[in-house]
């Protein structure tokens, strides 16, 4: 019962109202304290114990000999941020939510010895969560506010706590997530063993080029993909889960369905794996896809008319979530609009943007959980 009203009043109070939310009200460095005594607690936790919370694409970040003073500063400077919420804000619960998961990382710091630990072989990536959190929020939250086209929208708007959850989900499991996204192209990988000349010319290539092909043929695969999922009607189950936010920021992209993730991440990573792009080139298209996938979904009013008909843009891809009659299946591509127009699904009004977005009648239901059986229901 006590940890339910905590939790009620934190959410209260990072839901305030806007007159409450001021520069010097106190709320910022609330809000920046628990932000980061959640990472603080969450990079310790992948540390003290890496066989469990951590993923391996981070194990140069353990090694690093700062890594220790990084933990402190954010301790420290997520205590200081806290101190100045209880000393500006008559509300104190995020202040005092901070000290305690300061106090906590201290307590786990101390008490703890061991590196390593383990169970059953299952690895929970919670630095990674910790550290997209951190990235897209430092990247994304001022370029939303500085840049808004809702001026008015909150940053902890409708159902923010939903698609934190999906940002979460997405991120602690991304190593089983890769597993299953891998298999498919490992098992054609094996079967096509006489295509070794192949992927060595493709691998000499510039890395510059590599990482543009890539884009082409991933954004094609995804396109297609991507129009399945709207137009069979046992497929749009899963995709109208993504549609489902009714607002749109750096956030609302990591709304969608874990079947939908896996299916979509495979059949992208085939062609990069299979005809044998080099590895630095996979990693530039991933960090690529990701800030963009981010991007085209935020609250940001760049029009980029120049860059309209050769990259797709936050407004092409705000059409293709419209609630208008006429951003009905349009703008599937993610990358290249070139797609939309070669196959007639091109849909870009001149300076105009959807006056909302979602799905009409809004039938998918509130919360992770329902979200996720809406698809299997008839």
């Amino acid at each position: 019962m006590m940890i339910r009203q905590l939790r009620l009043a934190i959410r209260n109070d990072l839901e305030a109202p806007e007159e409450a939310r001021h520069f010097g009200s106190g709320w910022l460095s609330g809000v920046a304290a628990l932000i980061l005594s959640i990472a603080s607690i969450g990079l310790l936790l992948g540390d003290r114990f890496s066989g469990l919370f951590s993923t391996q694409v981070l194990a140069a970040l353990y090694a690093l000999p700062q890594f220790t003073l990084i933990v402190q500063g954010l301790v420290v400077l997520g205590f200081v941020l806290a101190c100045t919420n209880l000393v500006l804000r008559r509300n104190r619960i995020l202040g005092f939510t901070a000290i305690g998961l300061v106090l906590l990382t201290i307590t786990i710091a101390q008490t703890l010895n061991a590196r390593q630990a383990s169970l059953s072989g299952l690895t929970i990536s919670l630095d990674w969560f910790v550290l997209n959190i951190l990235l897209t929020g430092i990247l994304f939250i001022p370029l939303e506010k500085l840049f808004g086209r809702l001026t008015q929208q909150a940053l902890f708007r409708d159902e923010w706590r939903e698609d934190l959850f999906y940002f979460l989900i997405s991120s602690v499991f991304v190593q089983t997530l890769t597993f299953f996204t891998l298999a498919p192209s490992m098992a054609i990988l094996q079967h096509t063993s006489d295509w070794s000349a192949l992927r060595q010319t493709v691998a000499s290539q510039p890395l510059w080029l590599q990482v543009i092909e890539i884009m082409f043929l991933t954004d094609f695969v995804q396109y297609w993909f991507h129009r399945a999922f709207h137009q069979i009607p046992f497929l749009w189950g899963f995709h109208a889960v993504h549609h489902s936010a009714k607002k749109m920021d750096w956030l609302a992209g990591s709304r969608m369905h874990i079947v939908e993730i896996i299916g979509l991440r495979s059949m992208t990573v085939i062609p990069m794996y299979v005809l044998g792009f080099a590895e630095g080139a996979l990693h530039i298209y991933i960090l690529l896809v990701y800030l963009n996938a981010t991007f085209v979904h935020a609250n940001v009013r760049f029009n980029v008319e120049w860059l309209k008909p050769l990259m797709v843009t936050p407004r092409f891809h705000h059409w293709h979530h419209g609630i208008e009659k006429e951003a009905i299946d349009v703008n599937f591509s993610i990358h290249f609009p070139l797609f939309d127009k070669l196959f007639g699904t091109y849909y870009m009004p001149p300076n105009q943007w959807p006056t909302g977005y979602g799905i009409g009648g809004h039938p998918v239901p509130n919360g992770y959980w329902r979200q996720f059986w809406y698809p299997f229901k008839k």
